[in-house]
């Protein structure tokens, strides 16, 4: 027996739990969860991250996912309506609104047309406003995708919609499922990074980056940009490497006599994360260091060091896919654009908020194109629904201009790890009320980003409580017009 083993007889687990130092990371990486059954894919319980083969050749290898939270107004950012424009301040013709509520309208909405100016930019001549200048410069790296729709209209079961298929809690995320199929390339750094601006976690909380009913290994690992990366990865005071390697040991006899007699195969993906912590402790905070890049690449960003901020995660997301994890998500706050205040107002409120976002977003194009990185590196960026073509009634009386919460249809864009770039797909009415050409479910969406990985949706599954599940569940089909 390890000799920790037998120093330990005496003390409860409790007491040994407290004393060993050994949550860090490990703690944020696991979420267990009984019910495991079989699954699809061979997933080694004692390597479970490392690199397995897709279904077919991958267009890209890794994913940067940016999420706006609270979704952005398509109207006043990506989908021109000059129509609209000129309406402005009338009636919604009837037609649109029969049979239909909206939240917070009373009587008949006002069209609103937006304030914002727009333009075209790039060869493929796309319209963009004025809300995004650093945009204009990288507009045909960029794959817009109009035709967008939704069958949720709250923010949380709609991001939830778009992250796990399910507009309920309890389904695995996208970035796990992607590493439950893909495994990692860096197997001293987590699989799925998720990155947090803005203060506020995501309306669907730690489910949008869950692994739900896969193992718990899966699962987004939240990291800082400011302080410890992971919470309680510093070694505690007392405790040094060599201490924690031998607590490690002595956990994982432990683990194993619990494995062998049990027969729990997240016993053993404990085991692994436990391990994966270890080697995080000096791998995580060397790649989480922006002091390493250069005061021209931070410039570009707008990144500062020791901030939390947009702009370092995204300068982090590029290190982090650099560094070879597979799938980073990050999520920022802040895109409800009701204008029931300055802040989310259609003029300087918008202004405001992609002068903090518009500019690292471009610099990450450029620096992935730059490193020969965006060929493979799939960008996605959007929110969970779209905007209304009328004012909200409840600011009818206030100078400040905003759009409720709309489902049928919004602007999402994605750009290299096979897209096609300076390409606009997708169509809405000269309103904006509803899509009318190639409509695109967030079904569809996610089964064409499976695609783009290498998997065919259907097959990708995992069996839970006696079905076999995928992200798509029974919908979705590829959108092959936007693969290159």
């Amino acid at each position: 027996m390890h000799p920790i083993l037998q120093q330990l007889q005496a003390k409860t687990r409790r007491h040994f739990l407290s004393s060993s130092g050994i949550g860090l990371g490990a703690i944020a990486l696991s979420s267990l969860d009984g019910s495991v059954t079989s699954a699809d894919v061979a997933v080694d319980s004692m390597s479970p991250l490392a690199q397995r083969q897709p279904h077919f050749d991958a267009k890209a290898k890794r994913v940067i996912y940016l999420h706006l939270t609270g979704s952005p107004p398509n109207l006043d950012v990506y989908d021109y309506k000059p129509e609209l424009v000129k309406r402005d301040g009338q009636d919604c013709p009837d037609t649109f609104l029969e049979g239909r509520t909206f939240a917070f309208t009373a009587g008949v909405p006002k069209l609103m047309g937006t304030p914002r100016k727009f333009a075209q930019y790039g060869e493929g001549g796309t319209w963009l406003s004025d809300a995004v200048p650093n945009f204009h410069d990288v507009a045909d790296e960029m794959c817009f995708v109009h035709s967008m729709n939704t069958d949720q209209f709250n923010h949380a079961p709609a991001e939830l919609l778009i992250y796990t298929g399910s507009p309920r809690s309890g389904r695995p995320s996208l970035g796990a499922w992607a590493t439950y199929g893909l495994g990692t390339e860096n197997q001293d750094l987590p699989g799925f990074v998720v990155l947090i601006s803005s203060g506020v976690q995501p309306n669907g909380g730690a489910n949008s980056f869950g692994s739900g009913f896969l193992p718990s290994v899966f699962q987004g690992v939240q990291c800082r940009s400011k302080g410890d990366p992971v919470l309680y990865a510093s070694d505690p005071e007392g405790m040094d490497r060599g201490l924690r390697r031998r607590s490690l040991d002595a956990l994982r006899q432990l683990n194993e006599l619990q494995a062998k007699e049990l027969g729990h195969p997240e016993t053993l993906t404990r085991i692994a994360q436990y391990e994966l912590a270890y080697r995080m402790q000096t791998s995580v905070p060397d790649v989480m260091d922006i002091t390493k890049e250069t005061k021209q690449t931070q410039e570009a960003y707008g990144a500062k060091p020791g901030e939390a901020s947009f702009a370092n995660n995204c300068l982090l997301a590029r290190r982090l896919v650099e560094q070879g994890v597979r799938y980073v998500q990050l999520f920022d706050w802040g895109w409800d654009f009701h204008g029931t205040a300055e802040a989310t107002g259609l003029t300087s409120g918008l202004t405001n908020k992609f002068a903090a976002t518009d500019k690292p977003i471009a610099a990450l194009i450029r620096d992935l194109k730059q490193r020969g990185l965006l060929k493979d590196t799939l960008i996605v960026c959007g929110g969970e629904f779209g905007r209304t073509p009328f004012r909200e009634g409840r600011t009818a009386a206030s100078k400040v201009l905003g759009r409720d919460h709309y489902p049928d249809c919004f602007t999402m864009w994605m750009a290299g790890g096979g897209v096609k770039g300076g390409f606009n797909y997708g169509q809405t009415d000269e309103l904006g009320f509803q899509v009318t050409e190639n409509k695109v479910h967030v079904h569809d969406l996610q089964a064409t980003i499976m695609r783009l990985l290498g998997f065919n949706h259907e097959k990708l599954t995992f069996r839970f409580q006696g079905r076999d599940y995928r992200l798509t569940d029974v919908h979705g089909h590829v959108v092959d017009d936007l693969i290159a």
